[in-house]
């Protein structure tokens, strides 16, 4: 168990007038003040820090945390929270959640090594925000709800006949779904400059009715955001059985690579 602090490190950002103010006051990981690190040969790139316990944050400590939905969700709400402040006045790298170094030194030296992949995914990343597309295949419940009685009909063949009915509207419904992710596809990268695909999401992490069968991010200058909203959700547009949901703008968590190997931190 690690006995002092640690440097839980949010994010890497090109420096900015505003960003101190950004960060004054600002409240991260279990409530513990955010501050910047500066790399040291460059006031160009800085890192957002905290200090949080060892005892919780300590390798040991965050594998057993890492297991705690509920905890992992708090820590996640805190960590988006100060990459969001920071990316509404600069750009900004995300790293991934729970980047712990023993002190900030340790920050300063990975910004140091790092100063050029920093700089280089700044730049392309300037200007950019990322957006979320999910496509789900609606809930079969709703689709059976919808059937009709057939009161002329013994209770086995109508159980039947509305089991054939539910099977081919769902079945319908994931061709439809098929559909949609090519359109989706279509129009999103008309205007998306990267396109990344996540893991569907089910279990506790669905938050939407049905199924979901597509999980996507997409890089999108900010010039083309409302347009490529606009297409996306168009896309599910006369098709039953399916709806699309976009999310965003975000900072671009998908698109960074930091080059951190998992042995770096802390």
């Amino acid at each position: 168990m690690t006995a002092g602090p640690l440097a839980y490190t949010y994010a890497v950002a090109r420096h900015a007038a505003g960003l101190p103010q950004a960060v004054d006051g600002l409240a991260g990981v279990v409530g513990s003040p955010v501050h910047l690190v500066h790399a040291t040969h460059s006031g160009e790139v800085v890192a957002a820090v905290s200090p949080v316990p060892g005892k919780d944050f300590d390798e040991a400590a965050l594998r057993g945390h890492l297991e705690d939905l509920g905890w992992l969700e708090a820590l996640a709400r805190s960590h988006h929270g100060v990459v969001e402040a920071l990316a509404a006045c600069t750009t900004v790298v995300p790293l991934r959640l729970a980047t712990v170094y023993l002190d900030n030194d340790r920050v300063r030296a990975m910004l140091d090594d790092r100063r050029g992949l920093f700089l280089d995914q700044l730049s392309r990343l300037a200007g950019h925000v990322e957006w979320g597309v999910k496509l789900y295949v609606d809930a079969p419940a709703a689709t059976q709800a919808a059937l009709p009685q057939g009161p002329d009909l013994s209770p086995g063949r109508d159980y039947l006949r509305r089991r054939r009915t539910e099977q081919a509207s769902h079945q319908d419904a994931f061709r439809a779904a098929e559909r949609a992710a090519e359109r989706i596809t279509a129009s999103a990268t008309s205007h998306a400059v990267g396109h990344v695909r996540h893991r569907v999401q089910g279990g506790e992490l669905a938050v939407e009715s049905g199924a979901n069968v597509l999980n996507d991010a997409y890089l999108v200058p900010l010039d083309q955001a409302e347009p490529f909203r606009a297409e996306v959700l168009r896309s599910t547009d006369a098709l039953p059985g399916v709806h699309v949901v976009v999310t965003g703008p975000w900072a671009p968590y998908s698109f960074a690579d930091a080059g951190l190997a998992e042995d770096d931190a802390p």
